[in-house]
């Protein structure tokens, strides 16, 4: 039994399916199945039901892999452990963020994270919440750039800020004509979401219930059958004229559109926002990383600027934002 084999069976278990497991641990289809199978014979038992479509685990198979996620963890800690002595700025920090965040953020920040450490390489890798997740666990990754909630054992997570949602239109939509958007003013019929399965999508659905579209009812709006499997895919059939979008702030402010064309409007609803958090193993050593990396994003984000951070003013008379920095 080796810590690879262990890893196999962990990914396949996630990923429900050779291919992509394999694909996951950055070998063939083949050598994961050969190793899998191996395992199985040294064990003496089952540990994947094999199906056309899927592999699930046996019941015996669900405590063996949760067993080995454990070995993985503290397996990640030991490597932890080790980096504890070295320079906590030097070297390669794994970042997992979210495709509703990166192309958005990381232009802004990792400028500004190079020139306050220069010899911090930082590796990216852009994925869904749940395999970033798992990643983190097993030390892929060193930290996250995710949404909140995450719940998760022997992880930290930090609040970064708070970023509102912001409506996205046509610049001669009738909504265009007020200077902010309530809730009722949205029809379902005009708005366009993401497919389903998308954090962000779930998020928005959660502030705004009643562009939930009624699947398999008749009179279903048609819009609902135009959806966005990316932020920028909305926005381009907004572009076209197909409806509206809500998108956060640093997706809307990246628009490539000119404003006589697309232009957005803040909502009224105090609950239209999400919180972005950083999330690491609690025996993850490398502190200092991680609180540089947390100045990087929140100095480079103007939702940060705009709408979490106190104004006060000092006894020069200037005026004076965020006091910490």
């Amino acid at each position: 039994m080796t810590l690879t084999e262990l890893r196999y069976i962990a990914a396949l278990a996630q990923e429900q399916h050779f291919g992509r497991a394999a694909e996951r641990c950055h070998v063939s289809q083949p050598t994961l199945s050969i190793a899998v199978k191996k395992l199985e014979e040294e064990l003496g038992v089952v540990l994947f039901e094999r199906g056309k479509q899927r592999v699930l685990a046996t019941p015996l198979g669900e405590r063996i892999i949760a067993m080995a996620n454990r070995v993985l963890e503290q397996t990640a800690a030991i490597k932890d452990v080790a980096e504890a002595d070295k320079d906590q700025l030097q070297g390669t920090l794994a970042l997992g963020t979210l495709p509703t965040i990166g192309p958005y953020l990381l232009p802004q920040f990792i400028p500004l994270l190079q020139e306050m450490a220069g010899h911090l390489t930082l590796y990216v890798e852009e994925t869904d919440q749940p395999a970033l997740t798992l990643k983190l666990r097993e030390g892929e990754l060193d930290v996250l750039l995710v949404t909140a909630p995450l719940s998760e054992t022997e992880v930290v997570t930090q609040p970064l800020f708070d970023e509102p949602f912001v409506l996205v239109l046509p610049a001669k939509h009738p909504l265009a004509q007020q200077t902010k958007i309530a809730s009722t003013d949205l029809d379902p019929s005009d708005v366009l979401l993401l497919s389903e399965g998308h954090a962000f999508r779930e998020q928005v659905l959660e502030v705004f219930a009643h562009l939930k579209p009624k699947e398999g009812l008749a009179g279903t709006p048609m819009r609902h059958v135009v959806r966005g499997s990316t932020l920028e895919t909305l926005r381009h059939m907004v572009a076209s004229g197909l409806g509206v979008t809500i998108l956060p702030q640093s997706a809307a402010e990246a628009s490539l559109y000119a404003q006589n064309i697309l232009t957005t409007r803040p909502f009224e609803d105090p609950r239209a926002k999400r919180t972005l958090i950083l999330a690491w193993r609690v025996s993850f050593p490398r502190h200092k990383a991680i609180g540089l990396l947390r100045k990087a994003i929140q100095a480079s984000s103007s939702a940060y600027w705009k709408y979490n951070t106190s104004q006060g003013q000092d006894s020069s008379g200037l005026v004076v934002e965020n006091r910490e920095w």
